[in-house]
């Protein structure tokens, strides 16, 4: 009896089409498993790499500082945060090994042009902002200086607000926007950034000077936090107490007080979130997996019932000559056709998923090659696996007993 790979794939894609609803049944649980692996994956590493941009977009060495304790705000009138200043910013920006800064505080707000409308976010902010954040500039320039000293009206905008605020192909740089009702003019457009690790669309946005947004939109003389910048990565070990004593000598806070501000390493926030989505990922896609063993118990079931359904036809075969080993090959090679039937498909049906996600829900995915691969070699082994105890049953069957079952 031959037993080359040739000639019993052949025998077993023709034995399973000879029950078809049956062998797609079964199939079916390895599909679902080995997209559901794959979905999994593709998300949680477009979560991984959608971090990392925000990251390298965030700038380097970065510190942040925002207004109250750990765990608790400090609140002043109107419930609005009110411990930072834009002159702590300028002082931070004096401490050695600090690069520069930069305040902000941001609102919602309304913007129109002409007749359109666009309610977008507002951010007032000085003028080394894009340095910090690693922000360029599409066309027009940044507000300087002169502009935050002398509360000028005038606006850089993100992308989406100029898409929907302006004919396609239109200049927005000399025109006048209104934030609010108030009259700015644009100087300036950012180029596209993306979403944030969170989802949100970081051009949907107006930057404006900082001071400007404290007196004629807010009303207030507080910021909502202040970045800092390192000059290199070596001084965020020790900048964090410099800042601490600083603010602490500025808002003239006793010895035995809680600080009022809060100082974060920035960078090691988003690695933490990096790592936490790692986990998550892993996690998923071990949930995920949990469905492929199913499918490899529903192959191991459907090979049982075949096995006992052609019990006649495994004697026959073996009293014309057939070893044990070419009919536990046989029916291991069935098992794994069906496994690796439903891999390819689940690979083609978690792809392309993948990608519609991206398309109509705006997440981000990424699908590798090792998840892919992963998928293939695990849904293989799931048929061997499964597939084993079987085939070992069926070629174990002594050959007389087997001629004489009905």
């Amino acid at each position: 009896m031959r037993t080359n790979f040739k000639f019993l794939l052949g025998e077993a894609i023709l034995a399973l089409q000879a029950n078809k609803a049956r062998s797609l049944l079964t199939v079916l649980g390895i599909v679902i498993g080995v997209a559901a692996v794959i979905i999994m994956i593709s998300l949680g590493q477009g979560a991984e790499k959608r971090i990392s941009a925000q990251m390298q977009r965030m700038g380097s060495n970065l510190l942040m500082v925002f207004p109250g304790a750990a765990g608790a705000q400090v609140r002043g009138a109107g419930g609005t945060v009110n411990t930072l200043t834009l002159e702590d910013a300028r002082a931070i920006a004096r401490l050695p090994g600090v690069a520069r800064t930069t305040a902000e505080i941001s609102t919602r707000g309304t913007a129109s042009q002409g007749s359109q409308t666009w309610v977008t976010s507002v951010t007032g902010t000085t003028p080394e902002m894009p340095l910090i954040a690693n922000q360029n500039l599409e066309n027009g320039r940044f507000f300087d200086e002169q502009d935050l000293r002398g509360f000028t009206n005038v606006a850089v905008l993100g992308k989406t607000v100029v898409d929907n605020l302006f004919p396609a192909g239109t200049d927005p740089v000399g025109q006048t926007v209104r934030i609010n009702k108030i009259a700015f003019t644009v100087i300036g457009v950012l180029s596209p950034t993306g979403a944030s690790a969170m989802g949100r669309d970081e051009d949907d946005v107006i930057y404006v000077p900082l001071t400007t947004a404290q007196v004629r939109l807010l009303g207030v003389s507080n910021v909502q936090n202040i970045r800092v910048q390192a000059v290199s990565e070596s001084e965020l070990e020790h900048l964090p107490e410099a800042i601490t004593a600083l603010l602490r000598e500025r808002h003239r806070l006793p010895a035995n007080a809680e600080n009022d501000f809060t100082v974060r390493n920035l960078a090691a926030v988003l690695e933490a979130a990096q790592t936490a989505a790692g986990v998550m990922t892993t996690l998923l896609a071990g949930v995920a997996a949990v469905s492929l063993l199913v499918g490899g118990i529903g192959i191991m079931n459907i090979m049982l019932v075949s096995v006992t359904e052609r019990t006649r036809e495994i004697g026959i075969r073996m009293a014309v000559g057939a070893t044990e080993r070419a009919i536990l090959l046989q029916f291991l090679t069935e098992a794994v056709v069906l496994s690796l039937s439903g891999g390819i498909i689940g690979i083609a049906i978690g792809v392309a998923t993948s990608l519609l996600i991206t398309v109509f829900a705006g997440w981000s995915t990424s699908v590798s090659f090792g998840a892919i691969l992963l998928s293939v070699l695990f849904a293989t082994g799931v048929g061997v696996f499964f597939g084993f105890y079987p085939a070992r049953r069926a070629a174990s069957l002594n050959p007389v007993e087997a001629l004489r079952y009905e």
